[in-house]
């Protein structure tokens, strides 16, 4: 009882619910520590000794998002404990615009391995990888600061090919279509609202997936 109490009245930090029209239920987060099942399924997996945050420096947001099924369901992200109120109100503007999101799982369900959880087009964030897996340049979802968004049909482009391969058919991008993310559009603008920069507005390579708080 007394941990609950803490966990209460310490961790729990509830985002006020954005309006969306009646045929959606009201958009939902929260923002709390790591709780230890949490902990525990990330260590030795996207998480562990030496990677540039500590556990007690990341927050799990759990969100309402819209599914492309055109039905709400709820996600989690692990974050940087500074970004996690942003990121909890970016996903509400999302959800608000019915903004289609595939899934949003921890990418620990796919044994923190990036190219199994975009081939399954899960949205996440942070994961303690270097820079596109080579040595020694942390990713910036190393340190809970970036997230990928529907990353097969907002693959990267680079000289290695397609990232996912399955997401080959979105790489041209005069083809709009739902759960693809423009320049300008209500994805960009809600991640430049909060300061984040997009890695579709890279010159080479091409990333139409990643937000990061430093644009890397």
């Amino acid at each position: 009882m007394r941990r609950a109490a803490v966990l209460l009245s310490l961790a729990l930090i509830l985002v006020p619910a954005v309006p969306v029209a009646a045929s959606a239920p009201p958009y939902r987060a929260s923002v709390r520590p790591l709780p230890e099942w949490i902990r525990d399924l990330m260590r030795g997996s996207s998480w562990r000794p030496g990677c540039p945050v500590g556990l007690d420096e990341l927050r799990v947001v759990r969100v309402t998002f819209w599914g492309f099924d055109r039905q709400a369901h709820r996600g989690r992200l692990v974050v940087h404990r500074a970004v996690a109120r942003d990121v909890a109100r970016l996903f509400g503007t999302l959800y608000a615009a019915r903004f289609p999101i595939r899934k949003i799982r921890l990418v620990d369900y796919y044994g923190a391995d990036d190219k199994r959880s975009m081939k399954d087009d899960n949205t996440s964030a942070f994961n303690c990888r270097y820079r596109n897996g080579v040595c020694c340049t942390w990713s910036m979802h190393a340190y809970g600061k970036a997230i990928d968004v529907n990353p097969v049909e907002n693959p990267e482009l680079w000289s290695g090919g397609i990232s996912p391969p399955n997401g080959a058919s979105y790489a041209d991008r005069s083809d709009k279509r739902k759960g693809m993310i423009f320049h300008g559009d209500v994805v960009w603008k809600a991640f430049h609202a909060i300061g984040w920069g997009w890695g579709g507005d890279w010159s080479w390579p091409v990333d139409y997936q990643h937000f990061s708080t430093n644009g890397k």
